[in-house]
């Protein structure tokens, strides 16, 4: 079932990259994350609210909330330059390099997480790697 979440995951992300470099075009990128960003609050608590994931809000702990300040630095950055990169480069060439995070992330949760890194993983991070490469140069 997971996996029909991340491709669901992945078809919006798609129209993410559609709709942003649509909606960018002569507009000062941090304003255009800034309305995004308004947009995302307001959808995630509704949708919080609404499945009554706020009920379990007590039980968060001191590092339950570090951890998910800094994911939300973390993804605040992405926007950030994902957004300034749309506005200078193709949709074509910054999507898929925006997603050599894929990569990035299996070699941090091997380091940080100590998840094992089987072959076919290490291999489809290279493949990663390298069509990121590509596209760049």
């Amino acid at each position: 079932m997971w996996w029909i979440y991340a491709l669901l995951s992945a078809f919006f992300a798609a129209l993410t990259a559609i709709f942003a470099k649509m909606g960018i075009k002569g507009v000062n990128t941090d304003l255009a994350t800034a309305i995004r960003t308004v947009v995302i609050l307001i959808l995630a608590w509704g949708i919080a609210f609404f499945r009554g994931g706020t009920a379990t809000i007590h039980t968060l702990t001191k590092q339950h909330l570090l951890f998910l300040i800094l994911s939300g630095i973390a993804t605040g950055l992405s926007w950030v330059f994902y957004f300034k990169a749309l506005q200078l480069g193709k949709v074509s060439q910054v999507a898929p390099v925006d997603k050599m995070s894929v990569a990035i992330a299996i070699i941090l949760a091997v380091v940080f997480l100590g998840e094992p890194l089987t072959l076919k993983t290490a291999m489809g991070a290279c493949l990663i790697i390298g069509g990121t490469l590509v596209l760049i140069f």
